[in-house]
């Protein structure tokens, strides 16, 4: 046999081995068995029928992950109302969607990062939101995990508890964040039991306005967190922030761990030795009273953007 024609023998086998690993490789990957239904969508690039899908109305805290391999896609801080018979949102989690055109040229297809689930199309310039941007997502493309679910239950969710003044804006800044999963405006603090924000706004709750900041610890750590904190406010002011006074507006970061703690100590530390007088308390976190409806994402809302909480570099 010639040199030539052990050399193609080899070059084919080498192919066939490749393309065998390959196949090996993705059957053995997890994935989540499918419906028929499912698969039509997820697999065969099908479309669910509009206003059917169980999660077009669904305005509940959490995020949405793929429905065939569990990876986080969007935060539901990002739905919006578009009235177009599918869920919507504005923005995806960071590094979770991939954007595909059709081969018409037409559209542009939107599919799960990770394992290449069909989630739908994307369309710009329609005006909706500030970010100019429709995901039109198929609700039978994946799965909602609502927020109390995902602190109980998932060992890589880590909640924080931050005051820097007016909560509008420190939830402003931190559901932008990478790897934050959901945010939520509330009290903590006082010696009151469910207060209202006019209650609180009397100064005699002891309560202190507080944004819940729940985080995926593969995405981020609890230190980004409190890089961020420090960043977006003046930790260096007693008794309020900007031209909003009263012990309610106070800096303060509500530890749930004694790691967490210890993180917190190591920055006021660092700011100190930068020359910066730190206002900022550190208490245990007590229990966390959720704020009124209207107070959720309100810069989100009224798009606009804070007048205290400006972002200013320092680490």
């Amino acid at each position: 046999m010639s040199r030539n024609i052990i050399l193609i023998i080899s070059a084919v086998t080498l192919i066939f081995s490749q393309s065998a690993c390959s196949q090996t490789t993705k059957k053995n990957m997890k994935y989540n068995p499918l419906t028929p239904e499912e698969q039509a969508v997820i697999i065969h690039k099908a479309t669910e029928r509009p206003f059917i899908g169980k999660y077009v109305d669904n305005k509940d805290k959490g995020i949405y992950i793929c429905k065939q391999c569990n990876e986080p896609l969007y935060r539901s801080e990002a739905k919006f109302e578009s009235h177009c018979g599918w869920p919507s949102f504005d923005d995806e989690i960071e590094g979770a969607v991939k954007r595909i055109p059709d081969a018409d040229g037409q559209r542009t297809e939107i599919v799960c990062a990770n394992c290449g689930a069909h989630l739908g199309h994307v369309f710009t310039g329609e005006g909706f939101t500030q970010k100019n941007t429709r995901h039109c997502v198929n609700s039978i493309s994946m799965k909602f995990i609502p927020a109390t679910e995902n602190k109980e239950n998932n060992t890589n969710m880590e909640t924080a508890y931050f005051a820097s003044g007016c909560f509008w804006g420190t939830q402003y800044h931190f559901m932008k964040a990478k790897g934050v999963i959901s945010t939520t405006v509330g009290y903590m603090g006082g010696h009151t039991k469910n207060p209202t924000y006019r209650e609180v706004c009397t100064g005699e709750t002891g309560h202190i306005e507080t944004t819940e900041v729940v985080f995926d610890k593969t995405k981020t750590t609890f230190e980004d967190m409190v890089k961020l904190y420090y960043e977006t406010h003046d930790f260096t002011q007693v008794g309020g922030q900007g031209p909003d006074i009263g012990d309610q507006y106070q800096s303060v970061i509500f530890y749930t761990s004694d790691s967490q703690k210890l993180m917190a100590e190591k920055y006021i530390k660092i700011l100190t030795e930068k020359g910066y007088k730190v206002a900022t308390q550190l208490r245990k976190a007590p229990e966390f009273w959720k704020a009124e409806a209207y107070h959720q994402e309100y810069y989100e809302k009224k798009h606009g953007s804070p007048y205290c909480h400006i972002y200013r570099k320092i680490f």
